[in-house]
């Protein structure tokens, strides 16, 4: 197995019940592939579920200093907790902050028969 640090991953992937991650929150996924490891976080919305590749493109750092600290404190926007740059939850894009004009990578990922499961 690499040490890499992957961007994507491939479909199909089960990665546990819709509600493994509360409504209106943020969770962490580390998978170990054999190409090496993949960083993501998904932010639940209702049923709806956005994957982003966890890294800012300020600095490529990973967003949240805390695990599963995501979001802003009211849930809308997600947050890079080194720099502060604010992002839409629904498409990555930079709300404000360093990196305006960039977005997240997104993660595909989506629910099927109450499971999230990449895309």
């Amino acid at each position: 197995m690499s040490d890499e640090r992957l961007s994507a991953t491939p479909p199909g992937i089960a990665l546990g019940p819709l509600d493994t991650i509360a409504d209106g929150a943020a969770r962490n996924f580390v998978l170990q592939m054999r190409a090496g490891r993949f960083h993501g976080f998904i932010v639940r919305q209702g049923n709806a579920v956005h994957g982003y590749v966890d890294r800012c493109p300020h600095m490529g750092l990973p967003l949240a200093q805390q695990l599963d600290a995501y979001l802003t404190p009211n849930g809308r926007r997600i947050a890079c907790s080194w720099h502060g740059a604010l992002f839409a939850v629904e498409d990555g894009a930079c709300l404000g902050g360093p990196c305006m004009g960039q977005r997240l990578t997104p993660w595909p990922v989506t629910v099927r028969d109450g499971a999230i499961v990449t895309a």
